[in-house]
């Protein structure tokens, strides 16, 4: 073996293994953020609804949208998002109609109380922002470098997906 794929295989193993840190680190990051959510909503006495729930609220924001519009844009998995938006639906937090031109499909979009449960995650999200900021964790240049390189991944990632099937 010549010593310049030994130098090839070193360098790739330390991209493995920090690649292999990333995923394990926005797995972490996604637990700690539905965690975050949830010790929020405790502590202002919100317990009926969880964490997935309260993001799932967010996430639909002012829009009027069907389960399989939130499935496509890759933000949740198909049982996981039915059962929410169902819960949602019978605890108040959104209305629902079926749609005029397809019977079988559900439009959802907030009801009041959905948009204070919004509300109230926007305003946590903004505390952290000012927080991260102030606090000297992140730089506006910071945060655009994370956004950007996750953003690439996702590309990246989604262009596997197309191009295996």
């Amino acid at each position: 073996m010549s010593m310049h794929s030994t130098i090839g295989q070193s360098a790739n193993q330390g991209f493995v293994t920090e690649y292999l840190d990333v995923l394990s680190l926005v797995e972490r990051l996604h637990r700690l953020l539905l965690d975050v959510i949830k010790d929020e909503f405790e502590r202002v006495g919100v317990l009926e609804i969880n964490s997935v729930q309260a993001l799932l609220l967010f996430n639909i924001g002012d829009n009027e949208v069907t389960a399989g519009e939130l499935k496509s844009r890759g933000y949740y998995q198909g049982s996981n998002v039915s059962y929410n938006l169902k819960k949602l639906v019978e605890m108040g937090y959104m209305h629902h109609q079926r749609c005029e031109i397809d019977r079988r499909s559900v439009r959802v979009r907030l009801t009041e109380s959905g948009r204070k449960v919004r509300d109230m995650v926007a305003e946590l999200f903004e505390r952290h922002a000012d927080g991260l900021q102030s606090r000297a964790f992140l730089s506006l240049d910071g945060i655009e470098e994370i956004s950007g390189a996750l953003k690439r991944v996702e590309r990246y990632w989604t262009d596997q997906i197309r191009y295996i099937y």
